[in-house]
């Protein structure tokens, strides 16, 4: 369970959606028996809102496909460190600290491995056709050999996650002044790439 402030609480589905299939890459964590199993991999949300599954596929190698079971897949979005200059109101009162700004959604829900020749050709095909999407010339799984991508799929293994829960938390200083709120997203916009993301989602919840 994600602690999340009420006021950062996001639950809007399309919003959080959005957020992960921008992000993709997530860490997925299990238990077994020896504790905590945690894998980093990029994960695609398929089906409607009332019935969402997340997916993935695995090396054989690695044991994380067999402890199956109640599991939680993480997304890190966009992160970045805010100095108490970026306020205005460090001026007025100097009742100002550093803090931390960060976009994180949680997937909760029952894994389950699938080795089904099928599927797995169908699953890396989506995966790749959604990564490649605007690309030029983009690459399809179909342009390489079909025996080769056979012999590659003999080495992977698929995860499937249906949804029973989707969280997430917004902490974008959404609690501050509006004075405090416009220093902040000029401060962030300045910060790097990341920075500049959360800058643009800086804005209180519609």
């Amino acid at each position: 369970m994600m602690y999340v402030p009420p006021a950062f609480q996001e639950d809007r589905t399309h919003v959080l959606r959005a957020a992960v299939d921008d992000i993709v890459f997530g860490a997925l964590v299990t238990q077994s028996d020896d504790g905590p199993v945690v894998t980093h991999v990029p994960m695609m949300l398929t089906g409607p809102d009332d019935a969402m599954v997340l997916e993935a596929h695995v090396a054989r190698a690695n044991p994380h496909w067999r402890s199956t079971g109640q599991a939680v897949a993480i997304f890190q979005g966009p992160h970045a460190y805010i100095r108490p200059g970026f306020y205005p109101s460090k001026a007025d009162t100097g009742k100002v600290v550093p803090t931390w700004t960060y976009i994180a959604v949680h997937a909760h829900g029952m894994l389950s491995a699938v080795q089904d020749g099928d599927w797995l050709h169908a699953h890396v095909s989506a995966m790749t056709d959604k990564m490649e999407s605007g690309r030029p010339a983009p690459w399809a799984v179909n342009d390489a050999p079909a025996d080769y991508i056979a012999s590659l799929q003999r080495g992977i293994v698929g995860l499937r996650l249906p949804v029973t829960r989707l969280t997430g938390a917004w902490k974008v200083n959404q609690h501050k002044s509006q004075a405090d709120r416009a220093g902040t997203v000029q401060g962030l916009a300045a910060s790097g790439p990341m920075g500049l993301a959360l800058a643009q989602v800086l804005q209180p919840k519609d």
